[in-house]
Order: structure tokens, then sequence, then C-alpha cells
């Protein structure tokens, strides 16, 4: 008897994973305020499947992309409205989110970040 097995095509959905969590965890320490989004913001990145900006738009609409100095652009989310932004470099191809900085507004503004990345 020979039986027939049809190799059936399937895509894998690879959900996002965050390298230095605990960096995040520690900006919820240092930011109670921030505790409750940072918390959040980990549990959408761990079910996302993003493969662009606009997908983490979806779930970010406020996300922007910006270029640092090293050429590689980097995704800075809005935290708690405009009070805090947190920093994080997305590899799309392989589904990582490389946590990098987390500052209050004002720290953010004053740029020299961009040249440290």
């Amino acid at each position: 008897m020979v039986v027939s097995v049809c190799a059936v095509p399937r895509i894998l959905s690879v959900c996002v994973r965050i390298v230095k969590e605990e960096f995040l965890r520690d900006a919820a320490e240092a930011y109670p305020k921030a505790a409750g989004y940072l918390a959040a913001w980990i549990r959408t990145v761990r079910a996302a499947t993003w493969r662009s900006l606009a997908d983490v738009r979806s779930s970010y609409p406020a996300t922007d992309m910006v270029r640092v100095s090293s050429g590689h652009p980097v995704m800075v989310f809005n935290v708690c409205g405009n009070t805090y932004r947190l920093i994080v470099a997305i590899h799309f191809d392989r589904q990582m989110a490389y946590t990098l900085r987390f500052f209050t507004h004002a720290e953010y503004s004053k740029g020299y970040w961009k040249d440290e990345l």
C-alpha cells in the first residue's frame, strides 16, 4: 500500500521578538506614568507581525520613522501623548524590535540621541 502525502505550502506567521525587554521594565520603573503604556506596548509587539512602517502605524498611528547618524532608520513611538518617546529599531525581515532609548519629550527634543545611534 502506497500512501501519498501532498505537501501544502504554509505561510508561517512569526511574531515580533523584543530585544532588551528588561530595558522597558526599567523605564516603567523610572517613569511610573508610562508603565501601563509600556506593558501594553510589549503585549502588542509580541503579538504583531509587522512587515513595514504601515503595519506599525496600524497599531500605533503616531509612530514616525527617523534616520539617525548611522543612516539606519528607527521608529519613534509617542508614549503617553507627547510626554515620552520610545526609540526602537525594527528589523522587519527578522521580526525583531530592538529597544534603544526612552526619553522625556524634552530630552528627545535635544536631538543628541540621533548622533549616538
